[in-house]
């Protein structure tokens, strides 16, 4: 997989989306100028471009209208949220749009629909006698398909692509379930990891990282 481009004029905006998109298993870099975009893009090679609107110099239309060319998909992120402005950035050629301040796991949902769309990034991982196939939305044990619900599915996403590194409940909760579970005093994460040992038999493979979050173990180190 090659890398993706965030662009914004934000130091700290950039920095959460590469967070979010790291700690979901993707190669990010990050500009805070559109000028110097145009330089990288010019360089490197993308599988997919995070795309601010407003910013000073070369505005974020005018970085798509260099892109467009290149078939690099491109998806706007911006605090632009009339119905006018997200036609215009549709209509200019953005694979979406995305209005600021977003959700962590719709960021990650949407991220991953255009790049299946545009036939980039789509991987298979394996844990054990485990396969998930996140072009097909499938899992599998042992060549027999495993129902899991959309959110176990999700929360078993991350941990496989955070494997070996501790993912802390409040990052967990804030991705998978954003702002449903704010007010959530009961143990939904819990219940959800204890369906998901069940359901693949990890009792042992999930652990739990007391008053911190959970982490997937790695395959070497049991």
């Amino acid at each position: 997989m090659k890398p993706i481009l965030i662009v914004d004029d934000e130091p700290s905006i950039t920095a959460l989306i590469r967070r979010v998109l790291t700690t979901a298993g993707y190669t990010c870099q990050t500009v805070n100028d559109g000028a110097a975009a145009a330089d990288l893009l010019e360089q490197n090679q993308y599988d997919l471009v995070l795309l601010d609107i407003m910013m000073p110099g070369v505005d974020g239309y005018d970085l798509l209208r260099y892109i467009r060319p290149t078939g690099t998909p491109c998806i706007f992120i911006t605090a632009k949220a009339t119905v006018a402005d997200r036609v215009q950035g549709l209509h200019s050629g953005a694979d979406d749009y995305i209005i600021k301040p977003f959700a962590p796991a719709e960021l990650v949902a949407r991220v991953e629909c255009v790049l299946r769309r545009a036939g980039r990034g789509m991987a298979v991982f394996t844990a054990w006698d485990v396969t998930v196939d996140t072009a097909a939305c499938t899992v599998t044990q042992n060549g027999t398909a495993v129902p899991l619900t959309p959110k176990e599915y999700e929360l078993l996403l991350l941990l496989l692509r955070s494997r070996g590194n501790v993912l802390y409940r409040d990052y967990l909760y804030d991705t998978i379930w954003g702002e449903q579970l704010l007010n959530d005093n009961t143990r939904t994460l819990d219940s959800h990891i204890r369906r998901l040992r069940k359901k693949l038999n990890w009792g042992d493979k999930i652990r739990t990282v007391q008053r911190t979050g959970y982490c997937l173990e790695k395959e070497d180190s049991r």
